[in-house]
């Protein structure tokens, strides 16, 4: 069916496509939703700002890759966050003339890119939470000369980011919480098509029995809050493992008791062991969706999450997890001593986590891809 409709769309006169991604520096969310897009379109060329060879998978780099004038910059210095006023020319240096279809998986500049002729159909991981409604998370006033300095470039960031999102042709939310900040943000509206849960986390057995930890998952940046719940194991006494890395490592590190470990970078197959035994997956964050979320429930755990953002669209509270009211530690400390009275059907979370499959994900994208492409032949 997925092969049909990209037919179609390639009828509808997109011959050649170019898929943008903001850049490839590892495997999260965004990388593997890139990954299913190029897998709709095989014979995609890769457009980024900057690309570390071996960091994402096989699958992507196998697709020819233009990096942008940042490459050399990215590649000399410690953040390349830093470069974020760049970003935009970056972004708009590419040339595009000789395609027909631009598809941007963005979460930063990727959807400014100039199409030109082309049509443009963007999925938005979010809106730059940067330089929009998270700018205090990134730029703290504890931090003044950071601040100072974004508080002059995020101005005209702004500017650009509204102006360069009227060339959308097609809007793809990833949550009914980023469709929500699309429309506020950008005037604009969008069409909701989830992420999905990779099916290895569906493969394996569930696990009954259960030990006595907890899991975060996630980027250690400072809008995932993860210091909420270091502080509520320290709290509940909990035993807490926090798997991944970031700029704000560590400073976690210092707040943490004895209970948490870091564990930093793990494989997929040691991360589902994690999972498969784990009391919960807590996430402390507002999530602009969280595939951490299916990634858990697909193995039969049950999720802990504050009650915002786009875990509102995959979290049932009660069934496959518990959502907590206020972004506190003491909120957070309620329902972790809460939870160990609570029984949980495993199964029931797994099949819940199963509705986000990767199948319909394509399905539901290249439906998107389709409809643009009827237009254009109608046009």
């Amino acid at each position: 069916m997925c092969r049909r409709r990209l037919l179609l769309a390639e009828l509808g006169g997109f011959q050649r496509v170019a898929v943008i991604h903001d850049w490839l520096t590892g495997m999260r969310g965004g990388e593997k939703v890139l990954e299913a897009i190029l897998e709709l379109f095989p014979r995609s060329e890769l457009f980024t700002l900057f690309h570390f060879p071996g960091t994402v998978s096989p699958q992507i780099e196998s697709h020819p890759i233009h990096v942008s004038f940042l490459q050399r910059l990215a590649s000399r210095i410690e953040d390349y966050r830093r470069l974020l006023p760049l970003f935009p020319m970056a972004a708009e240096s590419f040339d595009l003339s000789s395609f027909d279809l631009v598809i941007s998986s963005s979460h930063c500049v990727a959807n400014g890119v100039n199409a030109r002729r082309a049509r443009h159909v963007s999925y938005c991981h979010t809106p730059m939470r940067y330089i929009w409604d998270r700018f205090d998370d990134y730029f703290p006033p504890r931090r003044p000369l950071l601040r100072f300095v974004a508080n002059v470039a995020a101005p005209p960031l702004r500017r650009w980011d509204v102006r360069t999102a009227r060339r959308v042709d097609l809007f793809v939310a990833n949550s009914h919480f980023v469709q929500e900040r699309i429309a506020r943000f950008y005037g604009r509206e969008a069409r909701v098509i989830h992420p999905f849960v990779d099916a290895a986390f569906l493969a394996r057995p569930l696990e009954v029995s259960r030990s006595d930890y907890h899991v975060v998952l996630s980027a250690l940046v400072p809008y995932k809050r993860v210091e909420i719940a270091v502080q509520a194991a320290r709290e509940t006494g909990i035993r807490l493992l926090v798997i991944g890395s970031g700029p704000s490592e560590a400073a976690l590190r210092r707040q943490a008791a004895p209970n948490v470990e870091f564990l930093g970078f793990v494989s997929t197959e040691v991360l589902i062991q994690h999972l498969q035994r784990a009391r919960s997956l807590i996430l402390p964050g507002i999530e602009d969706f969280g595939i951490s979320c299916l990634e858990a429930m697909a193995c039969g755990t049950p999720v802990v999450a504050h009650r915002a953002g786009g875990v509102l669209d995959s979290v049932a509270d009660g069934v496959t997890g518990v959502l907590f009211d206020r972004q506190t530690v003491e909120s957070l400390s309620e329902v972790l001593t809460a939870l160990n009275g609570m029984a949980w059907d495993h199964e029931a979370i797994r099949r819940h986590a199963a509705r986000f499959s990767r199948e319909r994900f394509l399905r539901e994208f290249s439906a998107a891809v389709t409809g643009l492409a009827e237009a254009n032949v109608r046009a």
